[in-house]
């Protein structure tokens, strides 16, 4: 009988011998990214954020992108586990040849609660922040690992939340749920400024879950910079202090919720918060006129803010993707070795 939970033997070696292990989630790849070729590299390529890393430009943006952070993952040491579902299996680590099988096709886009409908229907799709945490969980379980062993570290773009104008239509990402119930690092720029983000840390204060800024004391905004002395949250200066605040949360106070570790773009490669806050605005009275909703708003707002910026948000946001892959390998070099947690 196929597993109908497969991890990657690399994946799996990894594990046993403690070594860097960073999950990556691929509903950016599937529905995130645009499927064109950009011959041109995105502007972080000739800073030192990328280091040796190169852009492909004969290939698709979404998999040229991949690549380029499974390999940022390996040259820091650490071992690229993507999550998707891949004809119905649901998969931790997957070959590149699949990875490119995966941008290509019309993939669902899979949240947690759609992971056993489109792996019982032999299915295939990318996972979101949501059902990434999912699938990390389950394969954690296939191993034998503890609640808080194995799969330890996620690093993503920005996570879900609670969206604009929720009091008129409740529209709140199961990623904090998610987040509430799996217990690993999570690395991100913030939540997408696509939404509220005051509801969205209320949100993530209620469901009791550590936020801490990487180097910063205030909420990033994805492909904007916060606004320092507004939502703020508590600072960590190391990598260390990462690991023994996992230690204490995880080993010693027995909690279960994710820990959010924030990671602000740094200012040269952010955009100006102006001006995405008045493209942001349009997005939503273009959405709102088109009655786009659920699933479907956050990729079109996303588009819209991509064609209104004339590229300029694509490049932003590949560059914290390579941003936080490579702080989440830093922290997962620190938490492969750490038994007590």
């Amino acid at each position: 009988m196929i597993p109908r939970v497969a991890v990657h033997e690399e994946v799996r070696e990894a594990l046993e011998r403690n070594l860097p292990v960073v999950v990556l989630e691929t509903a950016v790849l599937t529905h995130g990214l645009p499927r064109e070729a950009r011959p041109q590299a995105p502007a972080v390529f000739g800073t030192a954020l990328a280091g040796s890393i190169e852009w492909d430009g004969s290939l698709p943006v979404n998999l040229a992108t991949a690549r380029a952070l499974a390999a940022t993952v390996r040259a820091a040491g650490g071992v690229p586990a993507s999550s998707c579902v891949l004809d119905g299996v649901l998969r931790i680590g997957i070959e590149p040849d699949e990875l490119q099988r995966l941008a290509m096709m019309e993939a669902e886009k899979c949240s947690a609660r759609d992971l056993g409908r489109v792996m019982a229907c032999g299915g295939s799709g990318g996972t979101t922040v949501a059902a990434t945490l999912a699938a990390c969980t389950a394969a954690n379980q296939s191993l034998g690992f503890s609640e808080t062993g194995g799969l330890k570290v996620f690093a993503t773009g920005g996570i879900g939340g609670v969206h604009r104008h929720w009091n008129r239509h409740a529209d709140i990402s199961a990623d904090i749920r998610a987040l509430a119930v799996s217990s690993l690092v999570v690395v991100t720029a913030g939540a997408k400024v696509i939404l509220d983000l005051t509801a969205t840390r209320e949100a993530l204060d209620t469901n009791l879950i550590p936020v801490l800024g990487w180097q910063v004391g205030h909420f990033p905004r994805f492909t904007v910079q916060g606004r320092p002395g507004e939502l703020a949250v508590p600072r960590v200066e190391d990598i260390q202090q990462v690991g023994s605040i996992c230690q204490q949360h995880w080993g010693t106070l027995r909690r279960r919720e994710a820990i959010l570790l924030l990671n602000e773009l740094p200012a040269g490669l952010a955009l100006d918060g102006a001006l995405v806050e008045a493209i942001v605005q349009e997005a939503l009275a273009a959405a709102d006129e088109r009655r786009i909703e659920g699933p479907a708003l956050t990729p079109f707002l996303l588009e819209y803010m991509a064609k209104r910026t004339g590229g300029a948000a694509l490049e932003a946001n590949i560059a914290l993707l390579l941003n936080n892959v490579a702080l989440a390998t830093q922290v997962a070099g620190v938490l492969a070795t750490n038994d007590a947690i």
